[in-house]
């Protein structure tokens, strides 16, 4: 590859095959269904899932840990992994396609996920557990509207900003409500 020693693939598996295989995997597909796809038995993968991230901290230009990010979310886009999902309900599979196509869903659900750490819940599987969202297909659809939303933050600060504050306050009294309430709200000045 370009030259780089520490991008050469590791017992046949790229940069490319491991960041889609890291989304994947995320997204729900066993270990097993990792090394079918990329057509190596279970210890090879294994072995490349110890060493790629080995090589990432060997990587003081941080091009590896970019390069793997970008990867990571073109997951859906990999020849061995474009057909490969795993098994969820008819919702589930609705609302992962929702977040990858709408870029305000994203936004919603990336607000509530935060949220929902905030009130000491894990926001992750929040999403999971409503919305049958998977990490890996989050994360994906991150990456997509990364870019997006940083050109709709420079156009538009205090729109964007609104419609955040927006989002927080929804999610905030839900989580509030779920749990009895804030801590301050009998207090009255």
């Amino acid at each position: 590859m370009s030259g780089n020693p520490l991008l050469e693939p590791i017992h046949g598996i790229t940069l490319e095959d491991y960041g889609a295989a890291c989304a994947k995997l995320g997204s729900g597909l066993s270990e097993d269904d990792v090394a079918k796809a990329l057509g190596v038995e279970l210890p090879v993968w294994q072995e490349a899932n110890l060493l790629w991230p080995e090589r990432m901290k060997q990587d003081a230009t941080f091009h590896i840990v970019t390069l793997f990010g970008q990867y990571f979310g073109q997951a859906d886009q990999h020849p061995k992994f474009s057909g490969l999902k795993a098994a969820t309900s008819a919702e589930g599979a609705g609302n992962i396609e929702k977040i990858k196509a709408d870029k305000d869903f994203y936004q919603e659900l990336e607000v509530a996920r935060q949220v929902a750490y905030d009130y000491g819940l894990d926001g992750a599987q929040w999403i999971m557990d409503k919305y049958a969202i998977p990490l890996g297909d989050f994360q994906m659809a991150a990456s997509k509207w990364n870019d997006q939303i940083h050109r709709d933050i420079q156009a538009d600060y205090a729109g964007y900003n609104a419609k955040q504050a927006a989002y927080q306050a929804k999610y905030q009294q839900l989580f509030a409500e779920k749990q009895g309430g804030n801590v301050a709200d009998d207090i009255q000045f």
